[in-house]
């Protein structure tokens, strides 16, 4: 097994690609810490590397960021000997199902949030997804959308200045009932 590794605009994350499925279709699995992970084999046999502080699981990536601490000279071996060995256990990547948060909506609102789920997931997610990381709708009140970004654009340094002037600018460009767009915490 091939494990490649890429660079994300956050310099505390790595993406490692596994060549294979790892949430696939499903989505995307974001964990803050270990004890979230737990329904995740893969997230926890990660944790249980000293320096690791989140593991993101996207469609066929998982991104890793390190503690401010760690080295990724010292972390990125261990990490890419934790998938593999993973693999070659054969264990699930998720046990049970995901716990779905709700979002924030007005049902009078339900076509510009269908046009806006639109938009983020043809326009923005790709991209987000290209640089490790992953966009969710969280709601749309009062002209305000909230996102989470997850993975290697939670904490990133641009992640708010990519949501102010690209997400934020399209959106109002397309949806004119959109008025700002704001960042949200997990």
């Amino acid at each position: 097994m091939f494990i490649e590794t890429e660079g994300t605009p956050n310099p505390a994350t790595l993406k490692f690609l596994p060549g294979r499925d790892v949430m696939g279709p499903r989505g995307t699995a974001d964990f803050i810490s270990a004890e979230v992970a737990v329904r995740s084999p893969l997230a926890t046999r990660i944790f249980a590397l000293p320096g690791v502080a989140r593991v993101f699981l996207g469609g066929e990536f998982i991104t890793v960021t390190k503690a401010d601490d760690a080295d990724w000279m010292a972390l990125r071996p261990a990490v890419l000997s934790a998938v593999m060995a993973h693999y070659v256990a054969g264990l699930p990547i998720l046990e049970g199902e995901a716990d779905l948060e709700a979002e924030d909506t007005d049902p009078a609102d339900a076509e510009i949030v269908a046009t806006i789920k639109e938009l983020l997931d043809t326009r923005v997610r790709p991209a987000v997804a290209g640089d490790g990381g992953d966009i969710v709708f969280r709601g749309f009140r009062d002209g305000v959308v909230k996102l989470l970004m997850q993975g290697a654009c939670s904490g990133c340094p641009s992640s708010r200045a990519t949501l102010k002037h690209g997400v934020e600018n399209m959106l109002r460009h397309y949806v004119p009932e959109v008025l700002s767009v704001e960042q949200v915490e997990a």
